[in-house]
């Protein structure tokens, strides 16, 4: 298994304790929310370091998920998780399929326009509603649409580059 595939993937965060059992609240990254569900351990960071806890019980609650964690059994201990990250191996994941990715695995890449210039390393992700939008790191905070086949031409995950249609003086 290589490096890369061991990374962790963060898919969420403990919000909170609920009751006294030692269920936790938890907000998912995923879309939708359940996915999270799907893995039967969950690795959380509690003190920094990414450490595995079996899913025993989970359920969806209105906006949050609902989870009764292996070793957590009070209200206290439930408690200490709060802010806690929730991730899981990226060899876990199923592979995306044709034409889509994962959000973490687009982090990072080099961003480069049809002209061939550099326009930055992309930072995060973002979803807006009408489409997700590529956040570069460099000078300032540059945003670009991610709207294959118009403004995302490329994704080459293999090299490391998504290829663009966009013009630098969009930013100015």
């Amino acid at each position: 298994m290589s490096a890369e595939s061991d990374r962790v993937i963060r898919l969420g965060e403990v919000t909170g304790a609920h009751g006294i059992k030692g269920w936790v609240k938890v907000r998912s990254f995923t879309d939708p929310r359940t996915n999270l569900l799907d893995y039967p351990s969950w690795l959380l960071d509690p003190d920094g370091e990414w450490r595995p806890f079996v899913v025993e019980s989970a359920r969806e609650a209105g906006r949050r998920l609902l989870a009764k964690l292996a070793g957590i059994d009070d209200r206290d201990s439930a408690a200490a998780l709060t802010g806690v990250n929730v991730g899981v191996p990226r060899s876990a994941m199923p592979e995306p399929g044709p034409g889509e990715y994962y959000w973490a695995d687009l982090e990072g890449l080099a961003v480069r326009n049809l002209e061939g210039a550099t326009l930055g390393t992309v930072e995060r992700l973002m979803a807006t509603g009408a489409n997700d939008v590529l956040v570069l790191a460099g000078s300032g905070e540059r945003m670009i649409p991610f709207i294959e086949g118009d403004t995302v031409r490329e994704v080459d995950l293999d090299s490391g580059e998504i290829l663009v249609d966009w013009d630098p003086s969009y930013w100015e």
